[in-house]
């Protein structure tokens, strides 16, 4: 049985990461979606539990997906859940040049080797963080999210987030 991570902010989960995820479900036989801090990131539209519960409403359909959330390393994650692979997906040439650095200290550190997969061309534009732009300046984003996520995105900056 191959278990393979996929890290991310996943804030909010958009339609690139689903299709990463199901492309990931056909290829192994489970996939561990982790909603992980990032010290890097100041995103602060969900917490990390929202976004697990987003992530996990996203894919209740796929009985091989989970989803977990992680507020420190990564491989530390990778590792304390027996993980055969990290996965990440890759847009552009600027996410294979940060992603493979990453994947390389991530070996480096804890022998965890990370698989990367393609956005698909109809996805690769999608960003958590344009999602999170065009939401809170009152544009429409239920084309690049799932229904579910954009409802949640627009209760949450009715409530005044």
């Amino acid at each position: 049985m191959t278990r393979v991570l996929y890290p991310g902010s996943f804030d909010p989960v958009h339609n690139g990461h689903v299709d990463l995820v199901t492309n990931a479900a056909a290829m192994f036989d489970e996939v561990i979606v982790a909603a992980v801090g990032n010290p890097q990131k100041q995103s602060g539209l969900f917490s990390l539990d929202e976004r697990r519960a987003l992530i996990g409403d996203v894919f209740a359909h796929i009985s091989t997906v989970e989803a977990v959330v992680h507020d420190g390393l990564v491989v530390d994650l990778a590792l304390g859940l027996e993980v055969d692979f990290i996965i990440k997906g890759l847009r552009t040439t600027a996410d294979f040049e940060t992603e493979m650095q990453m994947a390389q200290i991530n070996k480096k550190i804890s022998g965890v080797e990370t698989v990367f997969l393609a956005a698909s061309t109809t996805t690769s534009f999608v960003s958590s963080s344009y999602v999170r732009d065009i939401a809170r300046l009152g544009g429409k984003v239920d084309s690049l999210v799932p229904g579910i996520v954009a409802d949640r995105v627009r209760a949450k900056l009715e409530n005044g987030v």
